[in-house]
């Protein structure tokens, strides 16, 4: 149980008020679709799928539409359990988008490897944060982390982003969220240079 505790609390930003400025719901996606990302290792393809996680697909598609991804560093690599990425490197930009929250989806697929699902804190706290499962997670679906979509090309890619930072302090030796979401990649690129990122995320089909 702790090893689950100490995960939600690393695979989110801090807990999310609601405000008037945050996006309105998104609309709704198409029933799969798949999205490139091309980034500094490499490409990888994500098919999605709406029947999954439908709040979740949602959001997804309208970030990726509106090219929220682009840029984004993977700030969180943890060798044989996730990558995760989706804090924007603009403050602004980002201040904005960690307030649109999205409802709860049941869990309808495990977190099996090369899973896509949203990081979250707690009950309806997910916004733009994703991770792929590197392993097998099925420890995570209790907790209600529904997975949305999958690798199906280039997980030899994702494999390979850079992961020796690790986790944020104390686990770690990573970045810490909050100072991502108030310096943006700024301070990303002075302290963690080596990190990854995403360069485009585009719908292929």
């Amino acid at each position: 149980m702790a090893a689950v505790l100490c995960f939600l609390a690393a695979c989110s930003s801090e807990p999310v008020k609601r405000t008037e400025t945050a996006p309105p719901p998104p609309a709704q996606a198409p029933e799969t679709f798949r999205v490139k990302f091309e980034t500094t290792k490499g490409d990888f393809l994500v098919e999605v799928v709406r029947e999954w996680a439908p709040h979740g697909v949602d959001r997804f598609h309208e970030l990726v539409t509106k090219r929220y991804y682009d840029g984004t560093r993977f700030f969180r690599v943890v060798p044989r359990f996730v990558v995760q990425w989706g804090i924007h490197g603009d403050p602004k930009v980002q201040s904005l988008w960690r307030t649109a929250v999205i409802p709860d989806d049941p869990v309808r697929q495990s977190n099996k490897r090369g899973f896509l699902t949203y990081a979250k804190s707690g009950p309806q706290t997910r916004t733009t944060q994703v991770f792929i499962n590197l392993a097998d997670n099925a420890r995570l679906d209790a907790d209600g982390f529904a997975p949305f979509g999958h690798v199906i090309e280039g997980m030899d890619v994702v494999d390979q982003l850079h992961k020796l930072y690790g986790e944020a302090p104390p686990g770690g030796v990573g970045p810490d969220q909050m100072r991502i979401q108030a310096e943006g990649n700024p301070y990303l690129d002075r302290y963690f240079p080596r990190l990854d990122a995403v360069k485009t995320a585009r719908i292929v089909e």
